[in-house]
């Protein structure tokens, strides 16, 4: 089947698949969050070619699973990814919940190959598989009054042990304007490099949202809901004067703690040359018009 968007980049520009999953261990290295935007010196493998799958799957950020750089691949095993279903409710005609096989059984799937921008100044490039999240509003019928899409991960305590520490509110949220949630670039991802995703990469189904900050596609989601308030999302609540409701990708618009001018893309090890950010991480063309008009350093 025919691909419904088509982009700039290659396999060649995709980010090694030991890269992309080893990225914590570069980032371990680091003095903290503060640091991460700086060119500090780390323990790190810089050869690209991928890592064995047992050592790749050690670091990842998934505080579901703890605060620990090796605490998700510790402990994302214990979590039962099938059956999934997925609540789909608010301001839609057909409101419900749907198993995930269901679903997909009934989407377009397609390889995505997106860039990938991290709050904390790293980027890469990934091959992701799914569908675009507008065809599954379609499906459940998005009603009028609607204008905002909200988004809810699992809330399994006894299967995702960091959510028996209050590190941030459980579980956690996360929300879409409407405009967003329909444009074509937005999917649900349920595969990486042509596999399913990992427990601790948002097993079984995650929102992508490639023009903002990685901590928007929110990972395992259980349920989503149409509104007509904006909803609330946790790093904003955890955080407010940090992590606004956008979190669009801006060069021009710092974190408090550090400048999101440049971008280290993973891969080429910590050393790696730095590049400079791109407006909506690359993908201004299509998402620019949907902020016309908004200060965006207000809404940011």
């Amino acid at each position: 089947m025919a691909k419904r968007w088509t982009n700039d980049l290659t396999h060649a520009d995709v980010t090694p698949e030991g890269a992309f999953l080893n990225r914590r261990q570069i980032m371990a290295g680091l003095a903290g969050i503060g640091m991460a935007g700086l060119a500090a010196p780390a323990r790190a493998n810089t050869d690209l070619e991928p890592t064995d799958w047992d050592v790749i799957t050690q670091y990842n950020n998934f505080y579901e699973f703890g605060t620990g750089k090796d605490d998700p691949a510790a402990n994302a095993h214990t979590l039962t990814t099938s059956p999934w279903t997925i609540k789909i409710d608010g301001m839609v005609d057909k409101p419900g919940d749907y198993a995930l096989d269901d679903i997909m059984s009934k989407m377009t799937i397609e390889e995505r190959i997106y860039r990938f921008r991290c709050v904390e100044a790293w980027s890469m490039v990934v091959p992701w598989n799914g569908f675009e999240l507008k065809d599954l509003l379609d499906m459940a019928g998005v009603k009028p009054e609607a204008k905002y899409v909200a988004m809810e991960t699992l809330f399994r305590p006894e299967e995702m042990p960091g959510q028996n520490v209050p590190f941030i509110e459980w579980p956690y949220v996360e929300g879409l304007r409407l405009d967003e949630a329909m444009n074509p670039l937005t999917i649900m991802a349920s595969g990486i490099y042509g596999k399913d995703i990992p427990n601790q990469n948002g097993a079984p189904l995650r929102l992508v949202v490639p023009w903002k900050y990685g901590y928007k596609s929110i990972k395992s989601v259980v349920r989503i809901t149409l509104t007509d308030k904006e909803p609330p999302t946790s790093w904003n609540k955890a955080i407010p004067n940090e992590y606004k409701f956008y979190s669009n990708v801006n060069p021009e618009v710092d974190h408090p703690r550090w400048s999101q001018e440049t971008e280290r893309p993973i891969g080429g090890g910590i050393f790696a040359k730095r590049k400079p950010t791109l407006m909506f991480n690359g993908y201004e063309k299509e998402v620019a018009s949907l902020y016309e008009g908004m200060d965006l350093r207000k809404y940011f």
